[in-house]
């Protein structure tokens, strides 16, 4: 079927012939402008003179003499104005970032307002007092009459006085507001693209033969016109100035009741503008359409659809005229990255591999880009200064800088950095230490003190980058037009800060200019190059107005989307707005549905994709013009469920086989090169495979500041508390009894402090500014150190022979007959004696059990039972005992979480068998026995490594994806 545009250069050629060049040619938008010159060079076959091409915004500007104000210059000019009217009336002047979002509003009914030729100070002032209704709104019919009506009626209930009283202040400046504001910027050379609607409308507009070079206005692919609009038009058409070609069909036209059709029915028939097309078609019915709907579970996965579905799409981009075969439209204009990573680069047909050519008319936003991450991170670095009034930046932000692309801060220099701050455990980093980097490092890291120096400072960051990619030849196209984009519009605010507000530098008003500029470069896009007339072409819904495709994938078509169900916020109350004649929802309704309809007037294949999935942000639902279509068109529709395969992975089946490599670390155990210690047992017990990552393969995890403590460091300060709080002690005299230790406790705080210092600085000594977090940690460390000496206290009197003992002791076993030997090797936190009884004293912090079922569970690698503590007090006792030629030794666990009630002898079974007297000795043995069981596995060549089929010792584990999990 025959594009639109084609009809149109058909048309304009016959009715314009050579006058083509003295025409001026009016679209929406940009995106039909390469179409209809393809179509009129393929229709007139020669060279010829080109028309003139415009937006209908551009158009427009050119009946003025003043300059359109860009929006920050329109804030700060109403902004300025509303504080005037304020003194005025008495009151303090509004923050500007108060100020901000109550402006945005206010500028877009202004706008709206000039649009439909309301007449805004009357409107404004007929709001103040419904008493003057009965001769100010005379001219109004009953029906606008009654809303109004209804507006004042539950405005005047009385509730939320204080904020009812807010709203007539501010509606009772507006009329002055309205024309102080058109004033001030006429006065400054500057206007509004709606002040120009109007002035056109009016014809009080400057340039008044501003269209004297063009014979004929056509004006292409118009559908809902403003009243400013409609005026001009109708003027241009009674001179017979103007032609216009909308594009309709009678599916719509012809139908009263369809919403697609409310404008193009306003403009043919209320305003008696002609179609130059003459009268519409029945294109929609005229060929009998397939509509595939493809039902998604998930945003991203209708993306996820193309890529199987454009495949037997691709051989028609072989054509060589493809420029209206295939187009991917995105209602959800969200989606554009998700489909970008879709669509292959290279298609295969007949054994031929061919690119794809694909053209994105909807630009490639900042916000995806490597750049917007920087200027974010910059933004809360800064905002994080201001507010917390520090002169420190947080540790995670200086390394998120320090691994950005485009830093360009070298390994080694990243390196260097890292390694200091790790080596201090700076979790807040002073300022000086970083600007004394000097460069970029220095740059991004320096305070803002003004709102203009913020714009300055970031600028500055942002031409340091591009100057370096420059010179080493690295910068990419895409990247060089955001960069140039983000510095147009700093510059832009830059003057405009410096113009209106240049003294901004308390908190409120720098954390203001901060929010600015991240709105600035919020809604920064570029395009990304591409072939308008080759490919597939991708745009969102207002972009395909005028254009035709042979087929059609509309992505997003849920409800809520399509039509849109939010509308921009407005001072305008409803009622008010349907009285005065201004854009209400179902005026935004009638544009989404024409935009839909006319997408299926030439085309071949259809289909449609929505999200199934329900949300918060979606309903799960497509949208109702699907519905609509399916009862009328007489379409065939297949629905199709996008299947998603779930898959769950089971756990990998991960062995290392003891080979040679592995045998050599192996056998240094067996050479005593190398000594086990009771972790390393647990460790082997808890998991093979990650002993064999820790121990054999040395794999260790990345130091990182400890900006919240561990859990294994809050112990590592505990052990240190209790072996210095005891060794002054001991050192006076061994026995301990209750008054010394009441008596030592007083300088508890000072112990804890230094062993903070000691654990995360290696440096007892190091004077540390304690945050917020680490306090918490002290605290905890004081009440774990306070509830063993309250035990110790009921315990006393006892006599300290040893703290932090260190042993090694050697231990036989036997692999396949073969006797093998180890040094076994263990630190005990504190071996006492009391009551003559030797006691091994082991600290634990963590959630360790004094209870277990049996000895064989707690050596059981894949049971759910195990008891790492049990294993470890019980090997330490035995290298004490071996050590020191000792027996009878008693093991003891202090479980801060258990000592209270349940004390420091662990328990076993139903029966509560306390691990003490007889018992223990027999407990003692078998565990020999089991250890050497383990040990006789561990180094037999045999037996791989392999995790654990116990979901538990996965718990926490570092080593969680290199067991397969």
């Amino acid at each position: 079927m025959k594009p639109f545009l084609k009809e149109v250069a058909e048309d304009l050629i016959a009715k314009l012939g050579n006058d083509l060049e003295h025409t001026a040619i009016i679209f929406n938008n940009k995106r039909p402008v390469p179409y209809l010159q393809n179509h009129l060079a393929e229709l007139i076959g020669k060279p010829f003179w080109s028309p003139s091409f415009f937006t209908i915004q551009e158009f427009f500007a050119l009946s003025t003499d003043l300059k359109i104000a860009d929006a920050f210059t329109q804030f700060f000019v109403l902004y300025e104005k509303y504080n005037e009217l304020v003194a005025k009336d008495g009151e303090n002047p509004i923050e500007p970032a108060k100020f901000y979002p109550i402006a945005r509003i206010i500028l877009s009914d202004f706008s709206q307002i000039d649009n439909d030729l309301v007449d805004g100070e009357r409107l404004f002032r007929q709001l103040e007092d419904f008493a003057e209704i009965d001769y100010q709104f005379d001219y109004l019919t009953e029906e606008q009459q009654e809303f109004l009506k209804g507006f004042w009626n539950s405005y005047a209930e009385g509730k939320q006085k204080k904020q009812q009283e807010q709203f007539i202040r501010m509606w009772r400046r507006m009329p002055l507001l309205y024309s102080g504001y058109h004033q001030d910027l006429k006065d400054k050379g500057l206007t509004t693209m709606g002040h120009v609607y109007r002035q056109l409308a009016a014809a009080q507009h400057s340039q008044k033969d501003f269209t004297k070079d063009f014979k004929k206005l056509v004006f292409v692919g118009f559908n809902a016109l403003s009243r400013a609009e409609e005026a001009v038009f109708k003027r241009w058409q009674t001179e017979g100035k103007s032609l216009f070609y909308f594009d309709t069909d009678t599916y719509y036209i012809a139908d009263p009741v369809q919403e697609a059709g409310l404008f193009l029915r306003r403009n043919l028939e209320k305003s008696g503008l002609i179609n130059a097309m003459g009268a519409s078609k029945d294109l929609i019915r005229a060929n009998a359409k397939t509509v595939d709907v493809y039902r998604t579970q998930g945003q991203v996965a209708q993306a996820k659809i193309l890529h199987e579905v454009l495949q037997q799409d691709y051989p028609m981009l072989k054509e060589n005229n493809n420029a209206g075969k295939i187009a991917l439209i995105l209602a959800d204009e969200s989606l554009l990255l998700p489909v970008l990573q879709t669509i292959r680069t290279h298609y295969t047909s007949a054994g031929k591999t061919s690119p794809v050519n694909l053209n994105v008319t909807m630009g490639y936003p900042l916000v995806a880009s490597s750049l917007f991450g920087l200027a974010d991170l910059w933004l809360s670095v800064q905002s994080q200064l201001i507010q917390a009034e520090k002169e420190t930046v947080y540790h995670a932000d200086v390394a998120a800088f320090l691994s950005h692309p485009l830093t360009g801060i070298t390994e080694q220099m990243r390196a260097r950095i890292q390694q200091k701050l790790l080596a201090e455990q700076l979790a807040e980093v002073p300022l000086l230490r970083l600007q004394s980097q000097k460069g970029l490092l220095a740059l991004f890291f320096t305070r803002i003190g003004s709102g203009t120096e913020a714009i300055n400072v970031l600028q500055g960051v942002f031409k340091w980058i591009l100057e370096k990619q420059l010179s080493e030849k690295t910068l990419r196209q895409t990247e060089a037009d955001l960069f140039v984009a983000v510095l147009k519009e700093l510059n832009r605010l830059h003057d405009a800060l410096a113009a209106y507000l240049p003294g901004l530098v308390g908190s409120k008003e720098l954390l203001f200019v901060l929010s600015l500029i991240q709105k600035a470069v919020q809604g920064i896009s570029v395009p990304l190059t591409g072939e308008p007339l080759q490919g597939i072409q991708v745009m969102g819904l207002l972009e395909s107005r005028s254009l035709d495709f042979e087929h059609i994938y509309i992505l997003g078509v849920n409800e809520g989307l399509l039509p849109q169900t939010s509308i921009s916020p407005s001072f305008i109350p409803d009622s008010i707005r349907r009285a005065y004649g201004l854009p209400v929802i179902e005026n935004q309704d009638a544009i989404s549905a024409y935009m839909f309809y006319r997408l299926l007037q030439r085309s071949k294949k259809v289909s449609l994709v929505y999200n199934a999935h329900a949300d918060d942000t979606n309903t799960g639902e497509p949208t109702r013009f699907l519905r609509q279509l399916e009862y009328e068109s007489g379409y065939t529709f297949n629905y199709l469920d996008q299947k998603q395969q779930v898959r769950t992975e089971k756990r990998r089946d991960i062995r290392v086989e003891k080979d040679e490599q592995v045998m050599v670390v192996l056998n240094k155990y067996l050479r005593g090169e190398t000594a086990l210690s009771a972790s390393a047992l647990t460790a082997y017990i808890n998991c093979p495979l990650q002993f064999f990552y820790r121990y054999i393969a040395k794999i260790k995890e990345p130091e990182e500041i400890s900006e919240n403590l561990e859990a294994n460091e809050i112990g590592s300060i505990l052990h240190y508390v209790m072996q210095h709080f005891y060794e002054e002690l001991q050192e006076e005299d061994p026995v301990i009894t209750k008054e010394r230790i009441v008596c030592r406790r007083k300088e508890l705080p000072e112990l804890v402090k230094k062993g903070f210092a000691h654990v995360i600085f290696k440096n007892e000594d190091f004077q540390v500014n304690h945050n917020g977090m680490q306090k918490v940690v002290l605290a905890i460390v004081m009440e774990y150190a306070g509830l063993i000496l309250n035990y110790d206290e009921d315990e006393a009197p006892f006599e300290i022979l040893k703290l932090e003992k260190a042993d090694k002791v050697p231990f036989s076993f036997s692999v396949r007959g073969v006797e093998k030997n180890v040094l076994l090797f263990g630190i005990v936190d504190r071996i006492d004696r009391k009551n003559g009884v030797t006691r091994i004293v082991d600290y634990k912090t963590g959630a360790d059990n004094l209870r277990y079922s049996n000895l064989e569970d707690a050596f059981d690698t894949n049971g759910s039972k195990q008891n790492k503590a049990l294993v470890q007090t019980l090997f330490y006792t035995h290298v004490f005992e071996q050590a020191n030629a000792q027996s009878l030794v008693e093991p003891n666990l202090y479980s801060i979480r258990n000592m209270r009630k349940e004390g420091t002898f662990f328990i076993q079974g139903k029966d509560k068998l306390k691990l003490s007297g007889e018992h223990l000795e027999s407990v003692k043995a078998d565990f020999i026995e089991l250890v050497k069981l383990k040990l006789a596995e561990l180094f037999d060549e045999e037996v791989p490594f392999t995790p654990t089929q116990n979901e538990a010792g996965f718990a926490y584990s570092p080593y969680l994806t290199l067991c397969g999990m």
